[in-house]
């Protein structure tokens, strides 16, 4: 997907799995990405193949997308990025990391950090500090950092304009999305908090009031007045 993946690990893993947990990301983009001609999200927005004859890894992200749909009234849409097809990466990227993690944990890994462009899964410590660190950047301010993350088995995701300029839209406006400068989510799946970060954001100002009903997933909205508003649960210490 064309984005750094950064692994911190603390256990001294072999080679062959770090190795093999960077395949599970390398498949993954092989069957999603939307800038590959022969992906099969590529050749299902041709409709030059059917979801039935589908990867089961891509009818299982799809299906997935559909529910989320659902969950987040409309606002996460992978059917509403791209004119006339189907963009998951809100999903996928998540989902993929969780599947690269899953790799780790079956080997042995219990004290790591997988990043993958800013979106992270936290797994024990980094040892021998007792939980990981994670900065949130300053939507605004680039050279800041917003709010510090701390904790052990989490996974972390934001979602904002700064970074990648306008490619989140309100579905139901086909617009961008105003008076939020980013959201940020916490909580026990990276898939789910990527989803829900940017469903969050394109509501807008509306964001907040949804995700502070989200259960086991926390949310930090940096609002463009400058407000921060926190759940209850976020676990952060908060530098603005």
């Amino acid at each position: 997907m064309g984005m750094p993946i950064v692994l911190d690990e603390r256990d001294g893993l072999a080679e062959a799995t770090i190795e093999s947990m960077f395949d599970v990301l390398r498949e993954a983009d092989t069957l999603f990405s939307t800038y590959k001609h022969d992906s099969e999200i590529s050749r299902l927005n041709r409709g030059e193949l059917v979801l039935a004859d589908a990867h089961p890894d891509v009818r299982e992200v799809l299906a997935r997308c559909d529910e989320l749909r659902v969950i987040t009234d409309g606002y996460f849409d992978a059917g509403h990025v791209i004119e006339g097809g189907t963009d998951p990466s809100g999903l996928v990227k998540g989902w993929a990391v969780d599947r690269a993690g899953d790799l780790l944990d079956a080997a042995g890994a219990r004290n790591y950090s997988l990043n993958a462009g800013g979106d992270i899964r936290l797994r024990g410590a980094p040892l021998p500090e007792p939980r990981w660190r994670v900065g949130i950047q300053h939507p605004v301010e680039r050279d800041k950092i917003a709010a510090v993350v701390e904790g052990n088995d989490v996974a972390v995701a934001t979602s904002g304009a700064y970074a990648r300029g306008e490619h989140v839209v309100d579905p139901h406006t086909g617009r961008a999305p105003t008076g939020v400068l980013s959201v940020t989510i916490v909580g026990p799946e990276l898939a789910t908090a990527d989803a829900y970060a940017t469903a969050a954001f394109a509501m807008g100002e509306a964001g907040p009031d949804w995700t502070a009903s989200l259960g086991l997933y926390e949310a930090m909205t940096i609002l463009a007045d400058g407000r921060v508003l926190l759940t209850p649960g976020f676990p952060s210490v908060n530098t603005l």
